[in-house]
């Protein structure tokens, strides 16, 4: 790699936000490894010349800051060891670290299961805040893997469902993993059918990284319709409006109840209809939707998968904890990881998925389109083989990075403002459905 590119890649990495939000909160902000911000931005030129060769005009779209904009909307910063929304941390075990992300109420009420605490569990239930571990939590998952292996750990947590990153001390490959292309491939090839000027796009993800596909997506003219579970909407519609209102605004809100035998019909007619369909759950849970991707597929819709680690893995996971697992992260001075920008495998996938989407517009044929966190994570990873030399100090005006090429500031995080108002949930039901 040439020393421009070396350049470029730090650059990147600082004008995009990221950077500024990885370190100790009283250190500086540090270089992360790989090029993610090079990865956004070549995936979004390819979200661009796609939808110019399918509709004659070129989009507009955001750039790499918004690897920023999450946090620069929550008002989150870099706080290592922690992660930046303080849900991820990772601890020592005895041949590494583990990581996990306890973000969700009922990943807390697993950990007495996992670190094998029936005592934790009057704890956990006494909790008032839902939405971050205490420390007292952490405390106890530190005393539990310093006594097992990473591998075991790693398969404990998993058996259970909780989001987990192992962290071996042996550095990742900095090979891209053969065929994925920047963390997607094409597991299947359906009927043909003809892309209309404005696809319907039916979104079943949440959270960040289908979302933001989405919202890509339907800037390059697509229609969007965002359907939820009448009883569990996106997780996001809990977090700062703003951010959801960045994602969905223009979207038209469906929610179904999947318990339900009507519930499942009215999925399963919205999917027929569709053109892409983008969800991010793990296979077995929409077979019992009634849902198969392949025969989606076989009939003519497009089908965008986003799972954690695969979808012949089955194991959930975050930005965060997979980012980590895939080697996008930092050691501290004790050794202990540190997470890179914020959940950053999130928004990663987010664009690299809406690359595959707008490249399979342009095909003849339905494709069974698979995304992985992690394969994406690797990707940006192996971009670039080493971090290029360079030193970070406090200036009045602000941190710089100093490099043999020149200085650049380290952006603030920046969010873009959004086109309007998300509904709210359900808010389009009725006239979708008819």
């Amino acid at each position: 790699m040439s020393s421009s590119d070396d350049v470029a890649a730090v650059r990147g990495w600082a004008t995009s936000g990221a950077m500024a939000l990885t370190g100790r909160s009283d250190g500086p902000p540090r270089l992360g490894p790989g090029d993610p911000a090079g990865l956004v931005a070549r995936c979004l030129d390819l979200v661009a010349e796609a939808t110019t060769r399918r509709t004659g005009r070129a989009p507009a779209l955001p750039d790499t800051r918004l690897l920023g904009e999450r946090a620069a909307i929550a008002g989150l910063g870099r706080q290592a060891p922690a992660s930046c929304g303080g849900a991820f941390r990772a601890v020592p075990a005895r041949d590494g670290h583990v990581g996990l992300s306890l973000a969700r109420r009922s990943d807390l009420e697993l950990v007495p299961a996992l670190v094998g605490s029936d005592a934790l569990a009057g704890r956990i239930d006494r909790a008032v805040d839902e939405d971050r571990a205490p420390d007292w939590v952490w405390s106890a998952v530190a005393d539990w893997a310093a006594v097992v292996d990473v591998a075991d750990a790693v398969g404990r947590a998993r058996l259970l469902g909780l989001p987990v990153a192992g962290v071996p001390t042996d550095a990742p490959s900095l090979v891209a993993v053969p065929g994925w292309d920047r963390g997607t491939r094409v597991r299947r090839t359906g009927a043909e059918r003809p892309t209309p000027a404005a696809p319907l796009v039916v979104d079943l993800t949440s959270l960040w990284a289908g979302p933001l596909c989405a919202h890509l997506l339907g800037r390059l003219g697509c229609r969007v319709v965002k359907v939820e579970a009448v009883g569990r909407p996106d997780g996001a519609r809990r977090g700062p409006a703003r951010f959801f209102d960045l994602l969905h605004a223009g979207h038209e809100m469906v929610a179904v109840d999947f318990a339900t035998e009507a519930g499942r019909a009215q999925l399963a007619a919205l999917v027929r209809r569709a053109d892409v369909v983008l969800e991010g759950s793990r296979p077995r849970a929409l077979r019992q939707l009634g849902i198969e991707a392949e025969a989606a597929v076989d009939a003519g819709t497009t089908w965008l998968s986003i799972t954690a680690h695969g979808r012949d893995v089955d194991a959930v996971g975050f930005g965060d904890d997979v980012a980590v697992a895939a080697g996008l992260h930092l050691r501290d001075d004790d050794g202990t990881p540190v997470p890179c920008g914020d959940a950053l495998a999130d928004p990663l996938t987010g664009v690299a998925a809406a690359a595959a989407v707008a490249e399979t517009l342009l095909a003849p044929a339905a494709r069974l389109v698979e995304v992985s966190m992690w394969h994406v994570a690797r990707a940006a990873l192996a971009a670039v083989p080493s971090p290029p030399p360079h030193r970070v100090e406090r200036r009045p005006d602000g941190w710089w990075v100093e490099h043999e090429a020149g200085a650049d500031r380290v952006a603030d995080p920046w969010a873009r403002p959004a086109s309007g108002v998300a509904g709210h949930v359900g808010a389009d039901t009725a006239a979708v459905l008819r």
